[in-house]
């Protein structure tokens, strides 16, 4: 038997809109294969973010992100699969529009006992976030994630966000704060979106900022340089890096930037294509007639 262990782990709990009302309407046959479907697409997309499906309740799924590999991003992952499912949903084939209701919460919890058998048997979790994930789920609107606090602090300003207020749930102590995910923020830099409240003080970098600072003297004097930096995740590359650009704020300079995500891998040029919409001014609700308009506008130099 795997042993049990505390995790901090962001919990989604996905759910057919309409299910009961869309099996009256069907052949007994065509509900089972719709929810089939479902579930095959949810696990498909989830799996991509790196979630795992912990259990299928007919029309529900419970998913975990950060049990049993643990990411940095958990969180973000998580919301962007909801976001992601949502548009997967409304592209299955059926006799009627499909839509789902997700809601996501982290928290500590405790994970890792096997409990049932066969085709049952899952890995519980014991704690109140995935009771928070399923009632956040029970007030949604259909084709909606709406996340707990919990996790909307550890988003920083990654996506816009609609306050739906604190949500008394049934079940759970105290009202819960609860938003609405609206869609992934146009930001140029995921370092800064995540540190919205501002930066700590740098400590301890010293040499290495007057490395870079000695490399920016050699650029000025016309000597072309080329810097490397990097590390282990989490040792403070991008902070060094914004240091930087905070002692050359005042001098003259061109600055581009770009940034690779770990939701994007699949997707080398990424970080030109996510730059080249910032740069046209690309908001959410362009007709793709209008983003070829500010495109040939950025490209014509006007």
């Amino acid at each position: 038997m795997d042993r049990a262990e505390r995790r901090q782990v962001t919990v989604m709990f996905s759910d057919l809109v309409g299910s009961t009302a869309l099996s009256a309407r069907m052949d007994p046959e065509d509900p089972r294969e719709v929810v089939s479907a479902y579930q095959k697409c949810v696990a498909a997309t989830v799996q991509r973010f790196g979630g795992f499906v912990a259990k299928c309740m007919g029309d529900g799924v419970l998913v975990y992100f950060g049990y049993p590999q643990a990411h940095e991003d958990d969180a973000e992952r998580a919301v962007r699969a909801g976001l992601e499912l949502i548009e997967a949903v409304g592209g299955l084939k059926s006799s009627a529009p499909l839509q789902t209701r997700i809601g996501i919460a982290t928290g500590l919890v405790v994970v890792g006992d096997l409990i049932g058998s066969g085709a049952a048997q899952e890995q519980a979790v014991v704690g109140e976030t995935p009771n928070i994930a399923a009632r956040l789920q029970g007030v949604a609107e259909p084709n909606t994630v709406v996340i707990a606090e919990s996790t909307r602090k550890l988003l920083g300003n990654l996506f816009d966000l609609q306050d739906l207020s604190a949500q008394d749930l049934k079940g759970i102590g105290s009202p819960v704060r609860a938003w609405a995910v609206l869609r992934p923020a146009s930001i140029e830099s995921r370092f800064e979106a995540l540190h919205a409240s501002g930066l700590t003080e740098l400590v301890g970098r010293e040499e290495e900022l007057e490395l870079l600072l000695r490399r920016w003297l050699k650029v000025k004097a016309g000597e072309g340089q080329v810097v490397l930096l990097s590390g282990d995740a989490g040792i403070g590359k991008s902070r060094l890096t914004a240091a930087l650009l905070e002692r050359l704020a005042a001098e003259p300079h061109t600055r581009l930037r770009y940034f690779c995500s770990p939701q994007h891998s699949d997707s080398a040029l990424h970080p030109i294509i996510s730059h080249m919409e910032r740069a046209a001014g690309f908001v959410h609700d362009d007709t793709p007639q209008a983003k070829l308009d500010k495109l040939n506008a950025v490209l014509a130099g006007r």
